[in-house]
């Protein structure tokens, strides 16, 4: 259980990693702050028909007008949510493309190929498709917002405030637009600005809810838990019957808590809020990924599984989903699959010490691997410990127990090595007493040694290091 909590604690770093951002001291909730006021729960999209990853209701007034799908870009359209929403991610983008095709005013299936696309890893593509569901419809919020925060979390969060400021010109009263500027402010490490964006929006909007959210990750890069989990309950919970929650169904808020609640140490509340996050939104990977990590560290791994695998469904280049994948699979002993999973680790991200460790105790523990010898395997197991010890992180009172494997590896390899030596001892005996007694002569040759002149080798074949 030892190796399971290191492996799948790497898990815990999935948004805090990408969130940045200084870590000064955490603020406490303000008790003489009035609530915000009450929001009602996000809705689908205006003709009914929910978009793929948010709400498109208009945030602001005027908005233009939209052109309606024909029956085949629709039938296509609808085929590629379904596809979605079963992990098919490579599918969903095939249909969004034939109602594209199907019809060239589809904005809404240029919004939900962007998605797919992004998920991907398609940047380029992503970007293009944001971009031509606004040309469609100028103020369409969902892509503006898409297509900024994907250029900012790109790395060119210049060009994504440029890219905004000409929306708010165009659209001073969309909170969609403010809402994502103070995203883009808040990735960009600016937390002040990102704040008051954030506000602006739900002045504007009280209805909202992503400006919400934006408030709360904001709070969360800084280091900002308890107000970071104040703006949750406002989401989620409410103030009383004054002041409902705001959409207590959220789950990106439900993503969030859980996140903080992990770090605070509250497991049973972390669970909780990862699977509510979970059953709203069944491609949140970094819930699965969290969930997943959980159910390992319970030693669960036939629950694991399935939640890690639609992690990688939705993400095929999360590399920390495939990592507690191949923890999994080895406790489920599908060794073949584990091997894949942790190979594919290593290829992807070199850097990353944590494969080497999983990958020492999948060659160490598991009964036979395929394409080795067991001996070999040993071979492996320790080679993969050793570069784990090369490579790990230090942490000043860390339990580490790589040393006690390496050692269990060597004297499993020794005891190989022995059985190897007495099961070819047992099939020479054999042949020697069977073999024609020499001739006598006059005159023997003179020996040098009053031994037998065979030689055993001190180990056999399969003990010899196998060539990585």
């Amino acid at each position: 259980m030892r190796a399971l909590g290191r492996s799948v604690a790497v898990a815990a770093l999935v948004l805090a990693s990408g969130c940045g951002g200084a870590k000064p001291p955490e603020a406490q909730a303000p008790a003489s702050e009035a609530p915000p006021p009450p929001m009602p729960a996000a809705t689908g999209a205006a003709d009914g028909k929910p978009v793929t990853g948010i709400s498109d209701r208009p945030t602001g007034e005027g908005a233009s007008s939209r052109p309606q799908m024909n029956a085949s870009a629709a039938q296509a359209y609808s085929a590629g949510q379904q596809a979605f929403a079963s992990g098919d991610v490579a599918g969903a983008r095939t249909q969004f493309q034939r109602a594209t095709q199907a019809d060239s005013k589809a904005f809404q299936a240029y919004y939900s190929l962007g998605v797919v696309q992004e998920r991907l890893n398609e940047v380029s593509n992503a970007l293009s498709s944001y971009r031509q569901a606004t040309v469609i419809v100028p103020d369409y919020e969902p892509a503006i917002f898409a297509y900024a925060v994907l250029l900012a979390r790109g790395g060119k969060p210049d060009q994504a405030i440029e890219y905004l400021n000409g929306r708010l010109a165009a659209m001073p009263k969309s909170a969609a637009v403010s809402a994502a500027m103070g995203e883009v402010k808040s990735i960009q490490g600016d937390s002040r600005a990102a704040q008051q964006y954030a506000q602006e929006a739900l002045k504007k909007n009280p209805d909202y809810a992503p400006a919400m959210i934006t408030l709360a990750r904001d709070h969360y890069r800084a280091r900002r838990l308890d107000l970071a989990l104040y703006t949750l309950r406002a989401i989620l919970d409410g103030y009383g019957p004054e002041n409902p929650p705001r959409d207590k169904n959220n789950a990106e808020a439900r993503l969030l808590r859980g996140l903080i609640y992990k770090e605070q140490g509250n497991r049973p509340a972390a669970i909780e809020e990862l699977e509510k996050a979970l059953n709203a939104r069944p491609d949140l990977v970094e819930a699965r990924v969290q969930l997943g990590a959980y159910m390992l560290e319970s030693g669960n791994a036939t629950g694991a599984a399935p939640v890690l695998e639609g992690a990688v469904r939705y993400d095929s280049r999360n590399v920390l989903a495939h990592l507690n994948l191949g923890d999994a699979y080895r406790l489920l002993g599908k060794t073949a699959e584990a091997k894949r999973e942790l190979e594919w680790v290593q290829k992807a991200d070199a850097q990353l010490a944590q494969v080497h460790y999983n990958l020492g105790l999948l060659y160490l523990f598991s009964d036979s691997v395929p394409g080795t010898t067991p001996g070999q395997a040993t071979d492996l197991a320790i080679s993969e410990l050793e570069q784990y010890k090369k490579m790990r992180p230090r942490q000043a009172g860390s339990n580490d127990d790589t040393d006690e494997l390496i050692t269990r590896a060597k004297a499993k390899k020794a005891m190989l090595e022995a059985g190897a030596a007495e099961a070819a001892a047992k099939t020479a005996a054999p042949a020697a007493a069977a073999a024609p007694a020499p001739a006598t002569s006059a005159k023997p040759a003179a020996s040098t040694s009053g031994g037998s002149s065979a030689s055993f080798p001190s180990s056999s074949p399969a003990a010899q290091p196998a060539k990585k």
